[in-house]
């Protein structure tokens, strides 16, 4: 399996992952939440893509990504048993996360018509647990007997590029990232922005 940004991730240490992933959050205006021994941080575009994770008491993380346009939005098929097998291979305690818990603007829940049980959306499911990160077995699976694009499709590509794994992450390289997103209308604006984010890395230790 080689992706470029799988590979930065799974080389950078958990620290720095959850440095980068409250940065992110705090940048994108969520509020982080507590949820039974887990602190979600999350990121999302405003458009319908999202990257939720889930930093557990004992070292652990679930990570969702979701791209409304591609391939692996189930929301869309309300398809509750084929989401469901995208957690296949995850430990259940960090399944438990993100199953009968309250919807969020970042993951609404898809329902199981026959019992009534709730699990959050997902197009990407990925875990660490607390040595090595890992794509869900399920995810895999349904990719490969469909063929599909697994890092693409998923939406992990898209969303952990702001997130910057294996490259410099600085309030100069955040801003570029907006300045090419179409983010500001003149320099004054985005020299406003830099300050806030130098702000920001700065309320979180950097």
């Amino acid at each position: 399996m080689s992706n470029a940004i799988w590979d930065a991730l799974v080389a950078t240490p958990l620290p720095e992952v959850r440095h980068r992933a409250a940065v992110v959050d705090d940048l994108a205006e969520v509020k982080p939440v507590t949820v039974a021994g887990a602190h979600r941080l999350a990121w999302n575009d405003r458009g319908g893509q999202s990257a939720v994770w889930y930093f557990t008491d004992d070292g652990r993380v679930l990570l969702l990504t979701f791209d409304h346009e591609s391939s692996l939005n189930l929301y869309a098929e309300e398809d509750f048993a084929l989401q469901e097998s995208f957690f296949e291979g995850v430990p259940e305690p960090l399944v438990a996360l993100v199953r009968d818990r309250p919807e969020n603007y970042e993951s609404l829940n898809l329902t199981d018509s026959a019992t009534g049980r709730t699990i959050h959306y997902a197009g990407g499911v990925f875990w660490y647990d607390g040595t090595h990160w890992h794509v869900s077995s399920g995810l895999a699976e349904h990719c490969r007997r469909e063929d599909v694009d697994l890092f693409g499709e998923s939406g992990f590509d898209y969303c952990l590029g702001v997130y910057r794994f294996g490259q410099d992450f600085t309030a100069e390289t955040s801003v570029a990232i907006r300045e090419e997103d179409g983010r500001y209308d003149d320099e004054k604006q985005k020299e406003a922005d830099l300050t806030s984010v130098r702000e920001v890395l700065i309320r979180h230790g950097r």
